[in-house]
């Protein structure tokens, strides 16, 4: 990704932006040291390193006694504050009109 120079005001009129000449002269090096980081990140072997949705561990939300390998919608009912005819009832958020 070679860039010789990125137009700053070409990309605020594309984002609907309006800049000043002070805001064209702050944004324009910061703009280049992005790409110039992009770059390098571009040049990185990531070959052996599995793609993955999260950057950390993601974790459900169960009560301790609840396996947490099992979605199944029992353990979810058991979690449930309050249920009925096996659903989880909640309270109602519609008003009288």
């Amino acid at each position: 990704m070679s860039h010789s120079h990125i137009d700053v005001r070409y990309v605020a009129n594309l984002a609907r932006l309006e800049l000043t000449d002070d805001e064209v002269a702050t944004f324009q090096p910061q703009l280049e040291a992005i790409l110039e980081h992009v770059e390098a990140l571009s040049k990185l072997d990531v070959s052996g390193i599995e793609p993955t949705s999260y950057p950390a561990p993601v974790f459900d939300r169960m009560r301790d006694d609840t396996p947490h390998t099992s979605l199944a919608p029992e353990a979810v009912l058991q979690n449930a504050p309050d249920q009925a005819q096996g659903q989880i009832r909640v309270p109602k958020v519609v008003t009288d009109a």
